[in-house]
């Protein structure tokens, strides 16, 4: 009984982070939309989360003695670029878009075990990324000569890129568990991982240059005016602090599969939310290649063959070493996935 309660809460948990990260996109816009750079608004995300994070970090000092390849792997591609790039991308882009793009990183991490690592991977795994692929054509509609920007599809599949390089940065050591060396806590490698991020974009995004006004003002979604302000706040607290926690916590409670399976809802979450929230509609096709992609990155991503030396990395949501929240690594095999972005 108290098993099910578990599981039953921690299904939860992980809805909740998936709805906490799902709801980045659609509350970044509309303030890169009032006139923010979008690099603006991720260092403020990013910057704002680490400052809170801060006594986690204190807390997990080690880390920065025990990990620090893990730590900066984490800060330079989990953090700062698959944000960069997904910030990027939905000033151009509508969300869903740019999320189901960024999807494809657990193909992509197939395609870097079969053709450069040279190891081979199973029938059901290649049947996987031909989904994804096959899904991501009709989400961006190709037959039409590619509908949407491209520069904008560009960062959204530079943001996937920067997943999978942190997901193979993150394999490097990953069977530190079956050596009988404690993995490095997630939470403290997310709190890392943001103050690292801060640090790079402070130097990127410059924010001494930002139109701080914007925040004393309005933004507007779909028609209505929120205040700027109360949008970085969700984009801090909810779609970055407690999702990153409760994406922890879900797959305390249950597993890096399930947990993995259940963060692929934040695609779903992100476009629903654009749809009613931003008014941004997709078409049936493009609905339909989006839960291809969907499904073609959960087959993808729970096919990953098993390296010598411990689990390859996997996908958003995935179940192994990787994820975002964007990407966990070996040293976050609990975090609940391939959240950076979301």
């Amino acid at each position: 009984m108290h098993a099910s309660q578990g599981r039953n809460a921690g299904l939860g948990i992980a809805l909740a982070s998936a709805f906490a990260f799902g709801g980045s996109g659609v509350a970044a816009k509309p303030l890169i939309e009032a006139g923010l750079d979008p690099l603006h608004v991720v260092w403020l995300r990013v910057a704002g989360a680490a400052v809170i994070m801060l006594p986690v970090a204190w807390r997990h000092r080690d880390l920065v003695r025990s990990r620090p390849v893990l730590l900066l792997g984490f800060g330079l591609l989990a953090v700062a670029g698959v944000q960069a790039c997904y910030f990027a991308a939905i000033s151009r882009i509508p969300v869903g878009v740019a999320l189901l793009v960024e999807y494809l990183a657990p193909a992509l991490v197939l395609c870097w075990v079969r053709f450069v690592q040279r190891r081979p991977v199973t029938r059901r795994a290649a049947v996987g990324v031909v989904l994804a692929a096959g899904g991501l054509a009709c989400v961006v509609e190709i037959w039409s000569g590619l509908s949407f920007d491209a520069v904008g599809l560009l960062l959204a599949l530079g943001a996937a890129c920067c997943q999978v390089g942190y997901f193979v940065l993150s394999d490097q050591g990953s069977g530190d568990g079956a050596d009988g060396v404690e993995p490095p806590h997630p939470v403290g490698v997310i709190a890392y991982g943001l103050l690292v991020g801060a640090i790079v974009l402070t130097l990127v995004a410059r924010p001494w240059g930002m139109d701080w006004t914007v925040l004393g003002g309005g933004a507007a979604m779909n028609g209505t005016e929120a205040p700027a302000w109360l949008l970085l706040v969700w984009i801090v607290l909810l779609a970055t602090v407690i999702a990153y926690v409760t994406g922890v916590i879900s797959v305390r409670l249950l597993s890096p599969a399930v947990a993995g399976v259940v963060a692929c809802l934040e695609a779903v979450i992100a476009t629903v939310l654009a749809w009613v929230m931003l008014g941004e509609h997709l078409s049936a096709p493009q609905l339909i290649g989006g839960a291809t992609v969907l499904i073609g990155a959960f087959i993808a991503q729970s096919a990953t063959p098993k390296a010598p030396s411990g689990p390859v990395a996997s996908g958003p949501g995935g179940a192994g070493p990787g994820g975002a929240d964007g990407g966990r690594g070996a040293a976050e095999g609990e975090l609940s996935a391939g959240r950076a972005a979301g």
